[in-house]
């Protein structure tokens, strides 16, 4: 399984996707999702944050059979909070230096019994034991 995006030229997150900018979110292209895959999650984070991972993302009930997720889309797919305090995308926003911003899809054998705005915690949890394979992108960001 392969988790990609074309937006991120070298490694490197562009201004409009992030606090600086436009704070959207990346397309990201999804592609090898093994056979038996009921449902995929995504989660951003940024392990790189002064007070331990900063969560800036949370998606979980992706259909296996959907390509990715376009720029700025609208999901209909639950959303947790993030460490913004908000729901759906917060784009990375470090204090100073470089982060890097880990976006992690994993293929999952059922779809999640988990309320929309759950925590990065409860994401894991309900995720334990049902991971098929897993993907990760890694892309830097620096103020």
């Amino acid at each position: 399984m392969k988790i990609s995006s074309e937006v991120f030229t070298y490694g490197a997150i562009p201004l409009e996707y992030t606090c600086d900018g436009n704070d959207v979110s990346p397309s990201l292209s999804f592609s090898g999702v093994p056979e038996g895959t009921k449902s995929l999650a995504l989660i951003m984070d940024d392990p790189d944050a002064p007070m331990g991972t900063f969560v800036h993302w949370l998606v979980w009930n992706i259909s296996p059979t959907k390509s990715g997720i376009v720029k700025a889309e609208k999901l209909s797919e639950p959303q947790g909070t993030t460490d913004f305090g908000t729901k759906g995308y917060g784009g990375p926003c470090p204090p100073s230096g470089t982060h890097r911003y880990f976006f992690k899809l994993y293929a999952l054998d059922t779809m999640l019994d988990l309320k929309d705005g759950s925590k990065k915690s409860d994401l894991e949890n309900a995720m334990n034991d049902h991971i098929i394979d897993k993907a990760e992108l890694i892309a830097k960001y620096s103020r």
